[in-house]
This record gives structure tokens, C-alpha cells and sequence, in this order.
């Protein structure tokens, strides 16, 4: 059986969520809803990375040690997830002992093939970002780009990674996997970094006490950034088996690895991109098959940040709108892959003019025509060969782009289907067709093209909204979600039944 493996960045618990990780969240989550609708063997990860210089900061300020405050924010970010909606199969931990003891296990590996040795380090420092900076990455008045904070000079014995025995691995896997990255501007930025020629890179920490114990010298920890990485890797030997798979437990590591999509922001691309592989080359592991990029959703024209406070509450969104609303939203307000401005305005505008009254009054109006001229009961027959010709290749073409990762795009596409639906409705006025003589079989014919077609794009809108298309499917009598059947076609609706309000107007709904 097929597998498809996707994760999300595990994220940091110097703070708690903002809307920034509900984002890559619902994005991993909408993969892993369709590739589950495929059939697949789906593995889903999210969850927390709680070591390095910013947690024990962040813990001293407040006057606590590292792991209550890891503690504290992993519980939030794990409530995050459910609140979402989010379906995925394990919340991975890096304080996890079984964790801590893989990536020890790992990097021993790389040691022992040669790719490790002591030097001292000296260079600029961002605390935040726990990373060495470039001469050529530092802002005027040597500022971080990203957090605006002045760097510090920092001088330290390491352990170092030989990073530069990999310039050549890495630019023939370019030059093989074009779509080893993606969108394409951020596969170029990181051969770009590649090409100016790689330096090694510090491996451990010597300063630090909050990580993981390098275990050949137990006063380093590990980088946080080679723990962190090393997630995606280490949860499939310890996370329980999911429902859906087929019968066989244990390590999961044989069966979904390697995985077939990370999900990042752009600012974590470095690491990703170039370290993560040269990293896993070096340790002998076969390497993931994609890594998508996505943007930043900006507010006042900077990146969503919990340490710039510009950042909107997810919860608090959650109550006005639901959470199918903030789900449609996100991945349809910013092209996924690109920078988008995101405010409370958009929201109220999406939710009433297209979840509200496209969708929302498309599914009522037909559901109660139904009912009023036919008592709920669609009789057997053809489809409108008009509308049919415009869902035509409609799942195959939603298919392949939920492939490459344009959730936006794939969206777009189901909701051009929804407008045409109901422009049809308004083409084929069965209010009035109904008051006509001898055009019974005309009637039951727009009926039901209209169920069809309205289960169609409900079947293929599910990973998107849930609960919205759960409720739609159940009124029209069709709940299978499955993509083998949701072309359309006749035979699926055959009677149907009142459902409340998907989206009513005042915005209070709950998901």
C-alpha cells in the first residue's frame, strides 16, 4: 500500500502558539486528509522543540527551569492541534527520552563516518533564532533580519559538522530532484546558498546545558537545530501505530520513511534545505522526498511573530468564526508558498461572501428545492451533460495539485465548480420550471445535477472544512469520502435531508 508521510516544523515553547503555527498546521493537515481520502497509509506529525538557548532564556526571565516551561507551552501547542481539527497521528516531544536517544544514536553514526571534529567557533549570534549569522545575512546596525535584535559575538569550543564534504552531493540532488524544494524562488535560494560554497558548521554546544548529552562528551550538548531536524526521523521508531494502517506493528521507520513532504517557513529554509540532507547523506539514511516552503502571513507588513507581538490569537479566532472558517480562510487568503497580509476584515469578508453565500446558500437552496418539489426524494436518471462537461477532470487535476503541495490553488479550483453551481441554479430557475407543464423529467434532471454536483465538491472541500462537509454529506444522504467516487456522476444522492446553517451570518457559528 501507498504511504504518504508529512510533517509540520516542530515548534518552539519560548512562547505560546499565535496564528503563524496554526497555518503550517492546517496546511499538513489538509495533505493528510486527502492522501487518507486516497486510500493511503498517512503518517501526520507535528509537535514541539524544547531545547536550546531561547527556552532557557525565555525559563530564567520567568524564573522556572527549562522544562517547566517546556512543559508548560508543549501542553498549549498540543491543544493547538485538536482545536484545528488538526488529524495528526503523534505529537513528538524532543525532551522525549526515546527521542533524545535516537538523535544521540544518529550523530554518534555521523561521527563514526567521519564527518565530526573539534575546532573553536567565533562569529555573530542571533539568540533568538539559536543560529550562527553570515556576514551577508546581518541587517544594518548588525541586526538579525529577522527578529531586529543587535547580534552578539560569540566565541566557543565545538564540535563541528564537516558540512563542506557535501557541496557536491548536494548540488547533483538539485540538479536530479528539481523538485526537492519548492516553489521554485526558494529551491533557487537554497542552491544560491549552496553554490557560494558551504563552510562546517558547529554539531554541539559547549556552553549550554539545556539539550541533548553528546554522548562521547558530556560537556557538550547537541545544536539544537541537529535535535530538532532529527524529529522527523526519530518519532516513527516510537509513535503507535495509526488506525488506518494495515495489520504489522513496532517502528514505524521501514514503512512511511522517508518522508514525502516537510512543511516549513521560509525562514527555517537553511536548515532544511541544506543542512537536514548533508545531515542525513552523512549518516548514511535515505533522504525526504520534498520539502515546501511556504510564506509568512504579515500583519502591518511584517511576519506574524510572538517576539514582535504582532500576531493574532487562533483561539480567539476560533470562537468568533469556527474552525472550519479559519481553515478555508488561511489557505485561501495567501497563496500557499507566498507572503499574505491577513486581518480580522478578510475574515468577515471571506466568511459572508463566499463561505456564507456561495457555499453555504448553495447547499440550503438546494437541499430545500429538493425537498419542496420532490419531498426529499431524487428518482434515478441522467445528469445535465452541460454542467457535467465543466466537472470534467475535475478530481484528477484537484489531485495533482494537492501532489505538488498548491493547496490555494487546488481550492481555487473546487470553488470555480461551486460559483458554476450556482450560477446554474439561477440558468435553470427550477422555481420556475416547476410550474410548468410537462417538464417533470426537465425538473428532476436539474435536482439532481445539482445534489451531484454539490457532493462532489463537498467530497473534494472535506480536507479543507470537516465538520462543514461532514454535516453537507450527512444531509445529502452520501457521507463516503472516498476519491474513488467523487467524480460526478449519478446514483449518489438519492434522497435528502434539512441540515442546520453551515455558516450563518452573524459569524457565531462553531465548527
Amino acid at each position: 500500500m501507498t504511504s504518504f508521510y508529512v510533517t509540520t516544523p516542530i515548534y518552539y515553547v519560548n512562547a505560546a502558539p499565535h496564528l503563524g503555527h496554526a497555518y503550517t498546521t492546517i496546511a499538513a493537515d489538509v495533505m493528510a486528509r486527502h492522501h487518507r481520502q486516497r486510500g493511503e497509509e498517512v503518517f501526520f506529525l507535528t509537535g514541539t522543540d524544547e531545547h536550546g538557548e531561547p527556552v532557557a532564556d525565555a525559563a530564567h526571565a520567568l524564573g522556572i527551569e527549562p522544562q517547566e516551561l517546556a512543559d508548560r507551552n508543549a501542553e498549549r501547542f498540543r491543544a493547538l492541534a485538536p482545536q484545528l481539527s488538526a488529524s495528526n497521528d503523534f505529537f513528538i516531544r524532543t525532551t522525549d527520552p526515546e527521542h533524545e536517544a535516537v538523535v544521540q544514536s544518529v550523530l554518534s553514526r555521523v561521527r563514526e563516518n567521519g564527518f565530526v571534529y573539534e575546532g573553536t567557533y567565533e562569529g555573530w549570534y542571533c539568540p533568538r533564532c539559536a543560529d550562527f549569522k553570515a556576514e551577508a545575512d546581518i541587517d544594518p546596525g548588525n541586526r538579525c533580519p529577522i527578529h531586529h535584535i543587535e547580534l552578539t559575538r560569540e566565541q566557543e569550543d565545538n564540535y563541528f559538522f564537516r558540512l563542506s564534504a557535501f557541496q557536491e552531493r548536494l548540488e547533483e540532488l538539485y540538479e536530479r530532484s528539481p523538485d526537492f524544494v519548492a516553489p521554485r524562488t526558494r529551491y533557487n535560494e537554497a542552491l544560491s546558498f549552496i553554490r557560494s560554497g558551504l563552510r562546517d558548521i558547529p554539531l554541539t554546544r559547549h556552553k549550554l546545558t539545556w539539550g541533548v548529552r553528546v554522548p562521547w562528551d558530556h560537556e557538550h550538548v547537541f545544536y539544537v537545530w541537529f535535535d530538532a531536524l532529527l524529529n522527523y526521523y526519530s518519532a516513527l521508531s516510537y509513535a503507535p501505530t495509526p488506525a488506518g494502517f494495515a495489520p504489522g506493528g513496532g517502528d514505524l521507520t521501514e514503512r512511511v520513511w522517508p518522508a514525502t513532504y516537510h512543511l516549513i517557513g521560509k525562514d527555517i529554509l537553511r536548515f532544511h534545505a541544506v543542512y537536514w540532507p548533508a545531515m542525513l547523506m552523512a549518516a548514511d539514511i535515505e533522504l525526504p522526498e520534498h520539502i515546501f516552503v511556504h510564506g509568512f502571513l504579515l500583519m502591518d507588513g511584517e511576519k506574524m511573530s510572538k517576539s514582535l507581538g504582532n500576531v493574532l490569537d487562533p483561539f480567539e479566532v476560533i470562537e468568533r468564526f469556527g474552525t472550519d472558517a479559519l481553515r478555508f480562510y488561511l489557505l485561501r487568503e495567501v497563496p500557499f508558498g507566498q507572503d499574505g497580509s491577513v486581518s480580522t476584515a478578510s475574515f468577515e469578508l471571506r466568511y459572508e461572501s463566499e463561505l456564507a453565500n456561495e457555499l453555504g446558500n448553495l447547499a440550503s437552496r438546494s437541499i430545500a428545492m429538493i425537498a419542496r418539489y420532490r419531498d426529499g426524494v431524487l428518482p434515478a436518471g441522467d445528469l445535465d451533460p452541460e454542467l457535467a462537461a465543466d466537472f470534467e477532470g475535475l478530481t484528477e487535476s484537484f489531485c495533482a495539485h494537492i501532489d505538488r503541495a498548491e493547496l490555494t490553488v487546488a481550492l481555487e479550483s473546487v470553488w470555480e465548480r461551486v460559483r458554476r453551481l450556482n450560477r446554474y441554479v439561477e440558468e435553470q430557475a427550477p422555481w420556475r420550471v416547476a410550474k410548468e407543464e410537462g417538464r417533470e423529467q426537465d425538473l428532476d434532471r436539474v435536482l439532481r445535477t445539482l445534489a451531484e454536483g454539490l457532493r462532489t465538491v463537498t467530497v473534494l472541500l472535506w480536507p479543507y472544512l470537516p465538520h462543514s462537509c461532514e454535516k453537507l454529506l450527512a444531509g445529502l444522504g452520501a457521507a463516503e469520502l472516498s476519491l474513488q467516487g467523487a467524480a460526478l456522476g449519478p446514483g449518489h444522492v438519492s434522497s435528502v435531508s434539512a441540515i442546520p446553517s453551515l455558516f450563518p451570518k452573524e459569524s457565531q457559528a462553531k465548527a
